[in-house]
């Protein structure tokens, strides 16, 4: 990058005549970065083709654009996986012998572990294995230095909450993604209607909270149901006792001692001992206490389960009061548990225990048992980048590849620019604390080592798509500000805000200029054009040169003008427009390709060599 103003009157070079009917024609096509700045072509990288896995084929066919830097690209893991080993070593051959910088493209991949069927541990460890394998083979691409890698935030999660901008200027959410992370299921929050009652206005956010204390509730609920249909049980057996009393064959025997003797190994042996009136007394006191004992067990259970989850709750978010009544509480009723545990018949204890218990769990405040999508994602997803990070640096040290994470399509989730950063950060912080655990670095040396090799791709086009949700320029330009800082690394692609259409440079309304304007960081980073889809299709044209016409960029490796914005512009005199780029017929004529060369340099012309009188045999 190089401020024209040091160069003087380099502007003024002749820029060719002007279109006759319009001066102006062909000016908007450029970004007017030339006001400031202009952005060398050794600042823009062209994508190989992801759908092959001949990667080193379609490094040379970019390397035959004249491009000075290309990124590899591996989106999809199986084609990654079908590229030889062999071939990214090679490619790095290339690299040295044309002198061109690389980077590379990993593969879309969920790194959250979340997947259709919800949350899942393994397969967030899958993840990160495959995100780790891609980091290690790019290695090979540069092996001397810090080659940027790009993943994407997410691949296939929901929005975690969907924001839109009102007609009045306001940002409002309309609807939160929650997880129970218990179970790893998760879901969206219906939109909330307005309370007519109260006049309150509807919040995803109060929605859940809302949620949350009503599921509590519910559970709190449903345990002292079955705590007091034990206890029910249980006293309904007291009708029985009277007739047990009176019958001979069970006298001296109480209700609790029966149960026990019946669920002993002696228990069937016992009841066929007994007279056939004695005998149905028996079983009807035994299928009682039964009944009464899975009450009291299910209580047990699902006290024991909400007990946990209130005492990691108050435990997590450092609440002591809380935690306080529960480890009361355990001292209070753990006897009672202990007694049932060796005593069966101890039932209507336990379910006086539990009792007690929901009350104390009444009492506290309620555990978040679903949680906002976007903490939890950013928390999984923060755990595998910084791991892959930490793997890396174990094996390659000081030449550890930059782990570059790019926000993806707007409506997608971890686009946007804030939930982008809280995810960098938290890699960061989770990356240092491994360096400083496990590598016995300084907090300082590890922070820097964080920041450096974890960062931001900031995918210009993606984050335009905003404007689908009501937002405008001012709001992309905005979110832009608010990753600047972390930023490693820009694609650029072109839209208009609704589709994910990939144009060149100013063929949509991103706000390029104005975005690199910004902060150094975007205009130091290289900066890779992705209009390899749509665009090519239709036009059946490199987007490279129109990239350079958009940038202003300079014709010659001087630095200095011309422009490529000028020269396409021109129709007459020195700069005659650019025309067809490196055409066939120029070197058929001019001898500058290796057809003209003797065969035995690789070419194709016969007859008398041309460094001696000598024919060639």
């Amino acid at each position: 990058m190089v401020k024209k103003e040091s160069y003087g009157n380099s502007a003024n070079f002749y820029a060719g005549a002007d279109y006759g009917f319009d001066s102006s024609y062909g000016k908007e096509f450029s970004l007017n970065m030339d006001a400031g700045y202009n952005f060398p072509a050794s600042q823009f990288a062209l994508t190989t083709d992801p759908r092959s896995a001949n990667q080193l084929l379609e490094t040379s066919k970019k390397l035959s654009t004249g491009a000075k830097v290309i990124e590899i690209t591996g989106i999809q893991m199986n084609i990654l996986d079908s590229i030889p080993k062999q071939h990214f070593k090679e490619i790095n051959r290339l690299k040295k012998l044309t002198g061109v910088d690389m980077t590379f493209h990993g593969p879309l991949i969920e790194p959250t572990g979340i997947g259709q069927g919800g949350w899942d541990p393994t397969q967030r460890e899958f993840a990160e294995r495959q995100i780790s394998s891609a980091v290690e083979r790019a290695h090979d691409l540069d092996p001397d230095g810090n080659i940027v890698i790009t993943f994407h935030s997410s691949n296939g999660l929901p929005e975690p909450r969907t924001k839109v901008k009102t007609e009045d200027g306001k940002e409002i959410s309309t609807s939160l993604a929650v997880v129970d992370e218990r179970t790893g299921r998760f879901g969206a929050l219906p939109r909330p209607t307005k309370n007519y009652l109260t006049g309150e206005e509807p919040s995803p956010d109060k929605e859940l909270e809302r949620l949350n204390t009503q599921n509590w509730s519910t559970e709190l609920s449903n345990v002292n149901i079955s705590a007091s249909r034990g206890r029910e049980a249980f006293r309904y057996l007291n009708q029985l006792k009277d007739e047990a009393e009176n019958d001979e064959s069970l006298k001296g025997l109480s209700v609790e001692s029966i149960y026990n003797i019946a669920n002993s190994d002696k228990g069937k042996e016992f009841l066929d001992s007994l007279e056939p009136g004695a005998q149905k007394i028996a079983e009807r006191l035994i299928n009682n206490l039964s009944h009464a004992d899975i009450y009291a067990r299910d209580s047990y259970r699902g006290f024991q389960e909400l007990f946990n989850q209130a005492y990691e709750a108050a435990e997590k978010v450092g609440n002591d009061i809380d935690k306080g009544k529960l480890e009361k509480l355990r001292e209070e009723i753990l006897p009672s548990i202990e007694n049932y545990k060796e005593d069966r018949s101890k039932i209507v204890a336990l379910s006086e225990a539990v009792t007690k218990g929901i009350r104390v769990l009444d009492s506290i405040k309620p555990p978040q048992i679903f949680q906002p999508l976007e903490k939890f994602a950013i928390d999984k997803a923060s755990e595998t980048f910084a791991n892959t990070a930490f793997n890396a640096y174990k094996k390659f040290g000081d030449t550890s590849p930059i782990i570059s994470i790019e926000n993806p399509p707007a409506g997608s989730g971890l686009s946007r620019a804030e939930d982008l950063r809280e995810l960098i950060k938290a890699s960061r912080e989770k990356f240092a604390r491994r360096l400083v655990e496990k590598q016995g670095f300084s907090e300082g040396e590890a922070e820097k080592q964080a920041e450096k090799l974890i960062g931001a791709t900031w995918d210009v086009g993606h984050i335009n798509m905003i404007r689908k949700f009501g937002y405008d320029e001012s709001d992309v330009i905005a979110e832009s500000k608010k990753i600047a800082p972390f930023v490693k690394h820009v694609h650029l692609s072109d839209n208009f805000g609704l589709e994910h259409t990939e144009l060149p440079m100013g063929m949509g309304n991103v706000p390029t200029k104005k975005i690199l304007e910004l902060d150094e960081q975007f205009r130091k980073a290289k900066k890779v054009i992705e209009t390899g889809g749509p665009w090519f299709q239709f036009f059946q044209k490199s987007p490279l040169m129109e990239t350079f016409r958009a940038f202003g960029s300079p014709l010659y490796a001087m630095k200095m003008g011309p422009y490529w914005n000028q020269a396409a512009n021109a129709t007459g005199g020195y700069f005659a427009g650019y025309g067809q780029t490196l055409p066939e017929q120029h070197f058929n004529i001019y001898g500058a390709g290796f057809s003209n060369l003797p065969p035995e340099l690789g070419g194709q012309m016969g007859g008398r060599a041309r460094m001696g009188g000598a024919p060639i045999e």
